[in-house]
């Protein structure tokens, strides 16, 4: 038995500690396929508990990853140095809602749905919606700033969260922000732990802003004849005073992919699609929803269908879910990144990535948040075939350059985790990269924290 085991036998009851190999398997793995083992398990309950384990963590040099649901793809939770994983699925309670001041606070194991449900009852919502809704935490929504489609008018949880409750890798406890929509007392620690993976803090608590959920919502599909009408749709929507609530779009490798999985008839021409919600009031969805078709309209459309009824919309949104199930059964595995670019260099980045999809050999189908440029580019391939497996390495290797060079971010969403941290280094200054490296410092002075996760190696520059 290691030192660490020793301890958590001391500290915790069996019912909160994990310490057989057997047992402790299963968290060593996230959505990413990717896995290493962890020494143990814990489950904590509460901030003291999560203080007494950063510190004795501290004490031993032992590595420490904090796992909400597993949910993310880039490895961001794998145990890659061994050591002790912290779980926080049962430190999920939705602690206090204040409709009046429109905030709701919550343990980081709550999921976003239970959240979701809390802040409904008072006819409010939470805007951070990603596709793992049912299952992903609240924390794990915080370590990556997982938006969903609703940030193109709502924005990401960076924007929807007005502080936290956390335990520094020192195993102090802190507090940042406010409970307030104005604060300008110090620094911003809040929005610089949302985002960080871990590897400054273990988040405790957040309290989240509320949004007063609107009375209605009108869907429509709009079917283009090119990804750059498309753009160009999106830009003009973009431009003009009602913003969408979602904007989402295929690509014609997307399309081709969903025939036959969805029961919406798509033009056989059909180069692009934009899903496009706008909600609002009972009084006012008319008016809106016709200015955002009339700007989704122009050159290249070749329809625009709206939903009038709620079996309309279902059946609309079923063409872009068929998505997912058609894409497993073309290729076992999938590389999924979610780059993102300027709006108007969308045409550019589905251009070039057709160019390294022909060069490399490597299918390539994309979709995702238009309205803000947030591309899910997949990378379809076999696991089982080296060759393949090189030559999407090389393919992966010329879609972060080609985003970069667009003026994109290699990560809207997902997170860089284990998956893009070799490829850090290309965006960031190396300036800021290095201050950057001083507050991890600050926070985690013995590199406990997730160690090996999103800023490159030191030694590496």
């Amino acid at each position: 038995m290691t030192p660490l085991q020793r301890e958590l036998e001391r500290l915790l009851p069996p019912q909160d500690r994990l310490l057989d190999p057997a047992d402790c398997w299963a968290y060593g793995a996230d959505n990413s396929r990717l896995h290493a083992p962890p020494d143990a398990v814990a489950f904590v309950t509460d901030e003291r508990m999560a203080g007494e384990l950063v510190r004795l963590c501290r004490k031993l040099r032992s590595p420490l990853v904090v796992r909400g649901r597993g949910t993310g793809t880039t490895g961001a939770v794998v145990p890659v140095a061994g050591g002790l994983v912290i779980s926080m699925e049962r430190m999920n309670r939705i602690v206090e809602i204040d409709p009046d001041n429109r905030w709701l606070v919550a343990q980081p194991g709550a999921t976003n749905t239970e959240v979701q449900e809390a802040a409904g009852e008072y006819g409010f919502f939470w805007p951070p919606d990603p596709t793992s809704s049912a299952y992903c935490t609240i924390g794990g929504n915080l370590a990556c700033n997982a938006a969903g489609p609703r940030a193109v008018k709502y924005g990401t949880p960076r924007d929807n969260t007005l502080g936290l409750a956390a335990v520094a890798g020192t195993g102090d406890p802190l507090r940042t922000g406010v409970y307030t929509t104005k604060g300008v007392v110090g620094y911003d620690l809040t929005r610089l732990l949302i985002g960080s993976e871990g590897t400054l803090a273990l988040l405790t608590e957040a309290t989240l802003r509320l949004t007063p959920l609107p009375e209605t919502r009108q869907l429509m599909q709009a079917v283009y004849t090119s990804m750059t009408a498309a753009a160009a749709a999106v830009a003009r929507i973009m431009a003009q005073p009602v913003t969408p609530c979602a904007l989402e779009f295929m690509d014609a490798g997307a399309i081709g992919m969903i025939r036959g999985y969805a029961d919406t008839e798509l033009p056989e021409e059909a180069g692009a699609l934009l899903m496009i919600e706008v909600d609002g009031s009972q009084a006012q969805i008319g008016l809106a929803a016709d200015a955002v078709r009339r700007a989704a309209g122009g050159s290249g459309c070749l329809g625009i269908e709206v939903a009038t009824t709620t079996g309309d919309a279902e059946r609309l949104w079923r063409t872009r879910k068929a998505l997912s199930p058609a894409l497993r059964n073309v290729a076992p595995k999938k590389i999924n990144e979610d780059v993102v670019v300027p709006v108007s260099r969308i045409p550019a980045l589905i251009d070039g990535l057709q160019d390294l999809s022909r060069r490399h050999g490597i299918t390539i189908v994309n979709f995702g948040h238009a309205g803000n440029g947030n591309i899910h580019v997949n990378l379809l391939v076999d696991p089982e075939d080296p060759a393949q497996m090189r030559s999407a390495e090389a393919c992966l290797d010329g879609v972060f350059a080609l985003v970069l060079e667009l003026r994109g971010t290699l990560s809207g969403e997902h997170g860089i985790g284990l998956v893009k941290k070799a490829f850090v280094r290309r965006e960031l200054d190396p300036v800021a990269l290095e201050l950057m490296r001083g507050l991890q410092r600050v926070f985690d002075p013995d590199g406990i924290m997730n160690p090996g996760k999103s800023l490159p190696d030191a030694a590496a520059t």
